[in-house]
């Protein structure tokens, strides 16, 4: 399997490196089924948040992903949540990595951590999917909106999960928590981002009583698919999850179709010409994700695309934080801070030109 960093190819680094000794010791006592030794243990690269590694044994894969050392922001990183929460889909029409355990002790590698399997499958980076023909893109659009429906369609209760998160005000409690996220990793005023900031909080909607789980990341780079088939076999990178309001995972993932081809790890579908490609047009992706729920629209979209802007934006501002102090998981991350202006200003022209 795959997980979230480990969506591009393992490599040795000197930062994060495991206590193979220790952690082998601690696996073969508390995993069933654990065989060593550890002969390689490697780090993916390309992703910005928990440190993700392929562990090796003769006996197969795992791979382990973990909290990155350091201070970390309140809620942050919380590798325990990523865990529960796919045990809890196991069974679901939601695909999921099997997790194997988690260890909560800080002791055993210097940060909290759990192992899950190892899956072959295929990871698209590019949203135009230039790999595939256009009857293959069309399908593969179709496969992420029948999952995510699905997903949004989790029977809370049923899967153990109804108090994963506090349920009502998603908006306004979410836009407390990233804006207080935002002021704690700024590194120097951005006045777009305080217009932004600014409007949202003006233009909170009223609580519509909707309440399903989200999963806080939802794109295209977040999904492993099968080897050959247009199949989701995988949905990775749980670490935002939480109860709240599904159409905040559907404009997320239409934002981020709405950005340039190369924004830093994101890639959007900017000028690009869907219908040739075969890729259905926004329009089109949400009235079908709107069939699939059993609704006949969605109001304030242009709210929700610009809070999916200004919480990525949020975001992306504490992994350049995590840089500046020396946290990073990526050696990348540096310059992922020059993205925070442009997302708030690309919220800014949703806002003007379709609210």
């Amino acid at each position: 399997m795959s997980e979230v960093e480990q969506k591009s190819t393992p490599q040795q680094t000197a930062v994060d490196q495991l206590d193979i000794e220790r952690l082998q010791e601690y696996l073969t006592q508390q995993v069933p089924g654990f065989s060593g030794p550890i002969k390689k243990a490697e780090k993916f690269s390309g992703g910005q948040s928990n440190p993700t590694f392929k562990l090796e044994t003769d006996a197969g894969s795992y791979v382990l992903r973990r909290q990155p050392p350091g201070k970390l922001l309140k809620s942050a990183h919380a590798v325990d949540r990523e865990f529960r929460v796919m045990r809890a889909l196991a069974d679901s029409d939601v695909p999921v990595p099997k997790v194997v355990h988690l260890c909560e002790e800080h002791d055993v590698i210097g940060s909290m951590f759990y192992l899950m399997e190892y899956c072959e499958g295929r990871i698209f980076w590019d949203a135009a999917l230039p790999e595939l023909d256009n009857a293959q893109r069309s399908a593969f659009y179709e496969e992420m909106n029948r999952v995510l429906a699905a997903l949004h369609s989790v029977d809370l209760e049923a899967a153990g999960l109804a108090d994963y998160g506090r349920p009502g005000n998603y908006f306004e409690r979410q836009f407390g928590r990233w804006q207080g996220q935002y002021r704690a990793s700024e590194l120097q005023p951005i006045p777009a981002m305080d217009q932004l900031i600014q409007w949202l909080g003006e233009h909170l909607p009223e609580d519509d009583g909707r309440v399903s789980l989200v999963h806080g990341d939802y794109r295209l780079d977040n999904i492993m698919f099968h080897p050959t088939e247009p199949r989701a076999i995988a949905v990775l990178d749980w670490e935002l999850s939480t109860l709240g309001h599904p159409f905040a995972d559907l404009a997320y993932q239409c934002m981020q179709l709405r950005m340039p081809a190369n924004s830093g790890n994101i890639s959007g579908l900017m000028h690009v010409d869907r219908k040739s490609l075969g890729i259905p047009s926004e329009k089109e992706y949400v009235s079908r994700y709107c069939e699939r729920m059993g609704i006949e629209r969605i109001d304030n979209w242009a709210f929700h695309l610009a809070f999916s802007f200004f919480r990525l934006a949020a975001i992306i501002q504490g992994v350049a934080k995590r840089a500046h102090d020396g946290n990073a998981s990526s050696k990348n991350a540096a310059g992922l801070g020059a993205l925070v202006e442009p997302l708030a200003m690309m919220a800014l022209d949703v806002i003007k030109n379709e609210s």
